[in-house]
């Protein structure tokens, strides 16, 4: 039995049946590339069963402890079932972008089965009319929970049932692999004590890590170096109140290219910065169409890797985070991204001086039990309408491959991103990069965006507003480079 971490299991605790805590993506592969140009949902079940054996969470489950006196443990499922994880389903005609979006945020919004290992994979037929798409394609629609994996190690799952090349090698099915036996209470009690026991340890040593840390935060906001002014609540906005049981999604592709190019303008300015800053001018026309633009800026969470080189392949989760202000407050694109990159450079300098991993290993310190009949106790009084936000919304970025990738032999076209939302934070913008485009996919509360195209729109115009500021046109007579915009 391998026990999850703090970190990992806060996800498990904050699950409610509003706030599903698992992450995703919305693959979208063209079979005219597979062996005979089709693709068969047999022939899907024989391929992920071969490769069930690259990745840790395909085949484990979770087992509380009683009472959530302590973290839960995986165990390897003596009960697993590939059939019950990949599902088949098809949109009826047309079959088009819209469709697809609201069954992505229809599937997104039902819970997982914490019995059950931790995935599902949707088979989406149907789609023979959405733009840029060959007609006859199939989307691979995903969930994880949030307690097995985060945004870097789901490259990892990823890459287990992806391979470079349409007509790859089969791989062998893992025969090493056991299932283990549900752990008895007893057995599960006595871990329980030990590990308390050894809890002020850990205490002590998160705080001997914290300690310089903070040192080096009062050093560089002395020297100049640190800005603490942007440490305040942010906003409060149409986006963080209690959120309800149903979902949207939708997506804004964008050449990698052209990212690029608009990055170039600000010195020193990163790919992030850009991101960010179209999602700032994305909320800041959404919001003030409905008359509801907050005169300071709304701010972004931005999760940060904490993953070494030696951990890629690792379960669950390593992750810091940082607030990052999005100049909502800011009418002019290349205005927005200049204070955009500075903040950023400010935030990102406070949580290295801190330390990023010693701010992760502070989960390592959450009661267990506590946790997660305070999230309970938080949700049924509907305290995220009494106070305001820490942040505004989510922005996470995760590098995807920049090679095509091939599923039972379909090559991959598009890729998007889901990601959970919860009380208080009711929008997740998931950018996933792969081959030469850049998508921000984004999820949120349908209650509280009834609109999704709306946003997605704000984002394109955001987007094409900075890029007409950030980027000089070319020379007369000369062909502009770069490709057309998604």
């Amino acid at each position: 039995m391998l026990q999850l971490s703090g970190q990992d299991a806060s996800f498990v605790y904050l699950e409610t049946p509003h706030t599903p805590m698992h992450i995703g993506s919305v693959g979208i592969y063209d079979p005219s590339t597979a062996p005979g140009g089709k693709v068969r949902f047999k022939d899907i079940l024989g391929f992920v069963a071969a490769r069930l054996g690259g990745a840790r969470s395909f085949r484990q489950r979770l087992v509380r402890v009683p009472l959530d006196l302590d973290h839960p443990y995986w165990i390897e499922d003596p009960d697993f079932d590939i059939e019950f994880h990949i599902r088949h389903i098809a949109l009826p005609a047309p079959g088009d972008w819209r469709q697809l979006c609201i069954q992505v945020a229809r599937l997104h919004a039902r819970p997982l089965d914490l019995n059950k290992p931790l995935w599902e994979f949707t088979i989406v037929e149907g789609l023979d009319n959405i733009a840029g798409i060959p007609k006859g394609c199939f989307a691979l629609v995903s969930k994880v929970h949030h307690a097995a994996i985060d945004g870097m190690s789901g490259v990892e799952m990823s890459a287990a049932v992806h391979d470079l090349a349409p007509d790859a090698p089969n791989r062998h099915a893992n025969d090493d692999w056991k299932a283990d036996s549900l752990p008895g209470i007893g057995d599960m009690l006595i871990r329980t004590y030990f590990n308390n026991l050894r809890q002020p340890f850990k205490h002590a040593e998160v705080l001997a890590n914290t300690i310089p840390g903070l040192a080096r935060l009062g050093k560089g906001v002395g020297k100049g170096d640190v800005s603490l002014a942007g440490l305040k609540p942010a906003p409060k906005t149409r986006l963080n109140g209690k959120i309800g049981a149903h979902r949207v999604f939708d997506a804004v592709p964008i050449k990698l290219v052209d990212i690029a190019a608009i990055r170039a303008a600000v010195p020193g300015a990163t790919v992030n910065d850009v991101i960010l800053s179209i999602v700032g001018g994305g909320l800041r026309t959404y919001l003030d169409d409905k008359g509801e633009l907050p005169d300071a800026s709304l701010t972004a969470m931005a999760p940060i890797s904490v993953r070494g080189e030696g951990e890629k392949a690792a379960l669950g989760n390593l992750v810091s985070a940082m607030v990052v202000a999005l100049g909502t407050h800011i009418a002019d694109p290349l205005e927005r991204l200049r204070y955009v990159h500075g903040e950023a450079a400010n935030s990102k300098a406070m949580t290295n001086a801190v330390g990023a991993r010693t701010l992760t290993d502070y989960s390592q310190l959450i009661p267990s039990g506590l946790a997660g009949l305070s999230a309970r106790l938080y949700t049924r009084a509907g305290a995220a309408n009494a106070h305001a936000p820490v942040f505004n919304c989510v922005v996470t970025n995760v590098p995807g491959s920049r090679a095509p990738l091939y599923f039972a032999g379909a090559e991959m076209v598009a890729m998007y991103g889901t990601g959970p939302i919860f009380d208080s934070m009711g929008l997740i913008n998931t950018v996933y990069s792969y081959v030469d485009t850049i998508a921000i996919s984004f999820t949120s509360d349908r209650a509280m965006m009834p609109d999704p195209a709306a946003y997605a729109d704000a984002l394109k115009s955001a987007f094409d507003a900075l890029k007409a500021t950030a980027v000089a046109p070319p020379a007369k007579g000369r062909k502009k480079a770069g490709g057309k915009n998604g």
